[in-house]
Formats: structure tokens, sequence, C-alpha cells
């Protein structure tokens, strides 16, 4: 039987996420589907697939991005055809926060303040806590509450947060959120043989 690959969801797909993604996928030995930015997202479900098939190492991050777009946009219906693909395991979920003025909303089981402080309420697009437990508002996350999905972790605008999340300080708020998807869903521990200095150097940190 063929072995499913080990994919992380992002909801953001701009010029900043995208160099952040990168850089994070780089950090833990995996790969970014750089095609898979764009705002919106431009690739179907089906492409995804495919790129994610051919990508040499797990785990495998990808974006979707809606534009703000109301309901169920571009990304939302690629995300969707990804998370229940058979041959895809989806670890988690980075769920980014936005303030669009018809901004959905979306369950996440914790969200990484812009402090890099794990909490139960939700964030905003600065990484502030907001008042809701548990419920975050975003433009590409309507889908997720219908889907299975084993974690979702919310943040703040990736690469930004009033340079919070800065690449050039290493990204910390997305790094952690990564870093926590990895080590809930037993990734970490499943892992053998390819050496990843890229992961012992972002624990480090």
């Amino acid at each position: 039987m063929t072995t499913k690959r080990k994919v992380i969801l992002v909801t953001d797909g701009d010029v900043y996420a995208a160099k952040t993604i990168e850089y994070a996928a780089r950090r833990v030995g995996g790969r970014c589907i750089s095609q898979s930015k764009g705002n919106p997202s431009t690739r179907s479900g089906a492409e995804l697939v495919r790129l994610i098939a051919s990508a040499p190492y797990d785990p495998v991050f990808v974006m979707f991005d809606d534009s703000g777009l109301q309901g169920e946009g571009p990304g939302e219906t690629a995300l969707t055809y990804v998370a229940t693909h058979p041959a895809i395991e989806v670890l988690g979920v980075i769920a980014v926060a936005s303030k669009t003025h018809q901004a959905e909303w979306t369950r996440v089981d914790v969200s990484i303040d812009r402090n890099g402080e794990i909490t139960e309420y939700g964030v905003d697009k600065i990484g502030e806590r907001e008042f809701d437990e548990h419920r975050m508002n975003g433009d590409t996350v309507y889908c997720l509450d219908k889907l299975d999905l084993p974690l979702i972790i919310g943040i703040g605008d990736i690469g930004k947060m009033g340079r919070k999340d800065d690449i050039s300080k290493g990204s910390p708020i997305t790094m952690k959120a990564v870093e926590f998807i990895l080590e809930r869903s037993g990734y970490h521990a499943g892992q053998t043989g390819r050496e990843n200095p890229g992961l012992s150097e972002s624990r480090q940190k």
C-alpha cells in the first residue's frame, strides 16, 4: 500500500506567507509547494495533489488563499479536495486570522499569539488575543469545521504581526506553530532515516 504523504495546510498564500512557509519548510527538512502561493489561490486541488506527490520529502506545506472572498472560494475548494484525498494525511492546519469585512470563523484547538504564547483564545490579524475561546475569524477558514482535521492552530498574519514574525527574526510564531503540529501529530517520533539538521536547529531557538 502506498504511504500517505504528510501534509501541513496553511490558510494564507500572499508573498509574505509564501516566503515564511518556504523558510519554515527548509528549517524542518520538508518541502513547500511554492506553486500553491497566490492571493487568491490559482491551483486546483487535483493539481496540488500531483505536486504534493512529486515532493521529495515530508512534511509538505501547502498554501490556500481566498483573498477575502465570502463563502467557499477557490482556496477553500482546493483545500477541501487536498484534505479529503486518500493519498494525503493532514498533520495539522495553520489557520491565519483576517480582518476582512465579511470575516468567517473557524474552531481552533489552540492559538499562538504575537508573543509566542499558546492560548485557548483566538487571535486577530496582528496576533493579539481575542475574547472568544477556540474561535478565530479568517477568510480561508469557512470549510475547516466541515472537515475531519486532527489539529487547527490559529495565528496572526504570517511573516508580519508587527514584525514579530519577520523572517529576519526567524519567523518565531510560524515556527512555533509548525513545531507544535509536528510534535502533536507524532511526526517527530515516527521519523526515521534521513537526518534533519534543520529540525535540530529550529528546536534550539
